[in-house]
């Protein structure tokens, strides 16, 4: 059985069904390497963005997660990792 794999795109569209979109922000451009608060996403975007990742894929997210995963590339990095660990064998 193939494992799941998160990508940029799955997280577009989960930013954008919880959250919406900045006015002036194209997430359809280059954003892997931008900030989510440069993107207008704060705190509780960020919540209702984290809860809807595990209730989608399964996992538990650590609740530092957008601290130290602070950009796209990075996320999308923290949620595969977490989605390979947590495949059973």
């Amino acid at each position: 059985m193939s494992q799941p794999v998160f990508t940029v795109e799955d997280l577009k569209r989960i930013l954008l069904e919880g959250a919406g979109a900045d006015e002036g922000v194209d997430l359809d451009g280059d954003i892997l390497d931008t900030d989510f608060a440069s993107l207008g996403y704060e705190s509780l975007a960020l919540l209702e963005t984290a809860g809807r990742i595990e209730r989608e894929f399964g996992i538990t997210l650590d609740d530092e997660v957008f601290a130290d995963n602070p950009t796209p590339r990075a996320l999308v990095a923290a949620v595969n990792a977490q989605l390979s660990g947590s495949v059973a064998a």
